[in-house]
């Protein structure tokens, strides 16, 4: 039986303690006598968050079939176990051995987002690992970051070792190789570090230099050594079909955001929505065979025990073998029990006539997300949703019995005028009254609900809206405020429902999205001020971000208020992920000149990443 880390004292007063004590179902423990290699798979979150990670499952499950590897999970501590692990001097520990992270070869943390930084900086100093990776000694382990925030790893590059650019299912063996052959031959941290800069994927930013014009922009980005890479490419599985993926994941003890098995069906998306990051750094789409799917299906329910099946993709509707695996898992899984969960699922008369088979259409809505309200600023954004799709969709829900919608905008996007704002609870207005003419009154089950929720956009790297000014919290809030107002000009206002995002959170994701190096002294002054779970509502405090950036001498509108110009130095520019940066200027050209680019299965728009040699791209090709 594994020695627990924290007593039962600790456990019986902290919240949850079934975060922290590990041997859950299908977790898995090795040998350490007889592993070259323990690595710690951190997820900066608390554990609800991180167990509902599919990237972590994926990794975890590779790691622990390499026979001299032993990969074990981490989580952020909640705030009341990290003040007894400060005062008490406890060491963050590995949930399947329960033994400290700072013993162990590696620490790998996924970034999917970029208020959990200060979490990082708290999983490094509950782990007694220096915050700074400069400080860091041949007792440390190698901190590697990876995720969706590594595609701009510059603010949190100062407490990196190395960060691996991509999926992970590609160059770790490698680079376990070569830690196992130079440990062997006794080279030092440094020397490691300067040769797992070559292998394909890994950043080393100790590696690198930068230097700043007077206006603060990038003057020039290079490595220090001739033989390290001027550019970084990511990494990408272009067969998805026999690709890694975990037969038996960990059952959690306690119920996780996302309980439930899931089926990832493809990675990258055809649309080329010019906001989405995900959409373009995922490029080129690539499918999973539907036998694979569910074979994976039948394996999973039974090792977990789940109750539900869930489909992961950027773009289920465009998945094309989606009416045979839908009909597979409602035909077998269905009358067993299983609940199947179809999330971004365009609106049509398939999808409706599969979501009338797996839900209870009373109780159930339906997810739009139009993003702009005017079809002038959906073309802008590269949409591809007309007004006439949207409304004929509602239409079709409230004809097969449905009577709540949830509508998603972004207020701030390029080009937006208080038209385009007001349009949002109009296209609202306009489905509620499609309701009140489709549905009979005998046949109507109450008044229908029309939800809408705005978020604020955030420029992210990568995209083309990466060149994109942001506004002031109260800009923001002053455009949510004329979208309310309109609200309450309706005619059906009392079927509307409308809901916005925080304005102060938007700006300072914004800073972290598309910061440099300098705004790593803000982010450690932040965490050394008390600053953790800015993710979360309650702990997120603005005003001690804005207090940091005063006190590193940072001017945090530099990095949201002016629009990039176009020849402008990134800080990401090292990267190549395949999408040309002269490919995300024509489409910020064609944005502002609302012009429509088709989708990957329509027409090829050259972004570059033929070059992979596989998915959407050779689809067609005899």
């Amino acid at each position: 039986m594994t020695k627990l880390a924290l007593s039962d004292e600790i456990l019986m007063k902290i919240d949850k303690p079934a975060r922290y004590i590990g041997n859950e179902l299908n977790s898995i423990k090795k040998d350490k006598e007889k592993v070259a290699i323990r690595f710690a798979m951190c997820f900066p979150d608390v554990y609800e968050i991180g167990m509902s990670h599919l990237g972590i499952q994926i990794l975890y499950d590779m790691f622990n079939k390499m026979e001299d590897v032993w990969c074990e999970r981490v989580y952020s501590p909640w705030p009341d176990l990290h003040k007894i692990m400060k005062e008490e001097q406890i060491p963050l520990f590995g949930l399947e051995s329960q033994e400290p992270i700072k013993d162990f070869d590696f620490l790998g943390i996924t970034i999917q987002y970029e208020m959990c930084y200060t979490n990082i900086l708290q999983v490094l100093d509950l782990s007694q690992i220096p915050l700074l990776a400069s400080k860091r000694t041949e007792e440390h382990p190698i901190v590697i970051g990876g995720g969706p925030c590594t595609y701009n790893p510059e603010p949190i590059a100062d407490f990196f070792d190395l960060f691996y650019m991509g999926e992970g299912e590609i160059s770790y063996q490698t680079l376990f190789d070569l830690y196992k052959d130079m440990k062997k031959r006794g080279a030092s941290r440094k020397d490691f570090l300067h040769e797992v800069s070559k292998i394909p994927g890994i950043y080393v930013p100790s590696l690198y230099e930068v230097s700043y014009k007077n206006d603060g922009t990038i003057e020039n980005f290079a490595p220090i050594y001739e033989d390290v890479p001027k550019t970084v490419q990511k990494q990408l599985v272009m067969d998805m079909t026999s690709a890694v993926y975990p037969e038996a994941p960990v059952v959690p003890f306690i119920k996780a955001t996302q309980d439930r098995v899931v089926l990832e069906i493809q990675r990258g998306c055809i649309r080329g929505c010019r906001f989405c990051q995900a959409g373009m750094v995922y490029r080129p789409t690539r499918e999973k065979d539907v036998e694979r799917l569910k074979d994976l299906a039948y394996k999973m329910l039974k090792s977990t025990g789940h109750e539900e099946i869930s489909l992961s993709s950027l773009s289920s509707s465009d998945y094309s073998q989606l009416q045979e695996l839908v009909t597979f898992l409602i035909d077998e899984f269905k009358g067993k029990g299983v609940n199947i969960s179809l999330p971004s699922l365009r609106i049509d008369a398939f999808s409706l006539d599969v979501m009338s088979k797996v839900q209870d259409i009373r109780k159930s809505s339906l997810t739009f997300a139009p993003e702009a309200g005017s079809q002038r600023l959906r073309d802008v954004i590269n949409k591809g949703l007309t007004e006439e799709v949207i409304l004929d969709g509602a239409t079709q829900a409230f004809e097969g019995g449905w009577n709540k919608v949830k509508f998603y905008f972004m207020l701030g996007l390029p080009t937006e005028t208080e038209e385009d704002m007001k349009a949002i609870a109009e296209l609202a207005n306009e489905t509620a009254i499609r309701y009140y003419e489709t549905v009979p009154k005998e046949k109507r089950n109450g008044r229908c609900q029309i939800t809408i929720s705005t978020s604020f956009f955030v420029p992210k790297p990568f995209t083309p809206f990466q060149w994109a000014r942001m506004y002031t919290p109260e800009e923001y809030l002053r455009r949510a405020k004329i979208v309310n107002n309109t609200v309450h000009e309706q005619l059906n206002k009392k079927s509307i429902k409308y809901n916005w995002h925080e304005a102060d959170v938007t700006v300072l994701e914004g800073v972290l999205a598309r910061g440099d190096r300098k705004i790593g002294q803000a982010i450690l002054h932040v965490y050394e001020h008390g600053g953790i779970f800015d993710a979360w509502s309650e702990f997120f405090d603005y005003q001690r971000w804005l207090d940091a950036f005063t006190a590193c001498g940072i001017d945090y509108e530099f990095y949201t208020m002016r629009q990039r110009d176009l020849d402008e130095i990134f800080p990401w520019d090292f990267i190549d992920t395949g999408v040309s940066k002269e490919f995300l200027k024509r489409e910020w050209n064609n944005a502002m000149a609302e012009s429509v680019t088709p989708n990957c299965r329509m027409r090829c728009s050259g972004c570059g990443v033929k070059k992979f040699g596989g998915g959407v791209c050779y689809e067609n090709k005899n």
